[in-house]
């Protein structure tokens, strides 16, 4: 069967914003101030920790432990209260469902996935999770997509990664997978000339990936 790796963050749920809000708030506490168009350059496009500013600051590595910490704990609750859930996402999934294999391939912590599908009801239309806990490297290295394509027995020919970011679309090719970008507020102004279709809205996805899927049983 045809396969969709999903990416969470700002494909499925928008959780970029909370994320860079948490992070911010974190790296103020040591007179670091993060702009969101900093944000988007080191984590977004480069796939590198912002936290990297403290550490030229000559934050010490124990102290930049707690941060990131602390990051962790504030995002955390966050998850917990703002909606977060992608307009759409829900129906896209459910359309797809039974017609395609799918499976979510992210960078984010199993317990923030956790904390925010708790609410969201998409869990149930996917076969499989990788989280970053499942993997050695975080993207734009091709660790994430290759786990998912080596633990499940994927063929890269019969998949289809579906992301939003820069690091999402290095990682995915890296990994030998065709990748479909879906724009967000964080990541429209990215360069994705090697993606294979580039969509404005997630409800767009579904006859893409249903394209695909049938010139593969053909």
């Amino acid at each position: 069967m045809f396969t969709v790796l999903w990416d969470n963050d700002g494909v499925l749920v928008d959780t970029e914003g909370l994320y860079f809000r948490a992070t911010q708030a974190a790296l103020s506490e040591v007179g670091v101030e993060l702009t969101s168009e900093q944000f988007k350059e080191i984590s977004l496009r480069r796939g590198e920790s912002t936290f990297l500013l403290a550490a030229e600051q000559g934050v010490p590595a124990d102290q930049i432990a707690c941060l990131r910490a602390k990051r962790d704990r504030v995002y955390a609750e966050s998850l917990r209260i703002e909606p977060c859930l992608v307009e759409e996402a829900k129906d896209v999934l459910r359309s797809l469902h039974g017609q395609v294999r799918m499976g979510v391939v992210t960078s984010t912590l199993r317990q923030h996935f956790d904390i925010v599908h708790a609410r969201t009801g998409l869990t149930k239309y996917l076969d499989f999770v990788i989280t970053r806990e499942d993997y050695q490297h975080s993207k734009p290295h091709p660790d994430a997509y290759l786990a998912a394509l080596a633990r499940h027995r994927l063929r890269p020919e019969k998949c289809i990664v579906v992301e939003d970011s820069e690091r999402g679309l290095v990682a995915a090719t890296a990994a030998g997978l065709e990748c479909v970008i879906v724009l967000s507020e964080w990541t429209k102004d990215g360069d994705f000339r090697n993606a294979r279709k580039v969509l404005k809205s997630i409800s767009k996805v579904p006859d893409e990936i249903l394209r695909l899927a049938e010139g593969q049983t053909n």
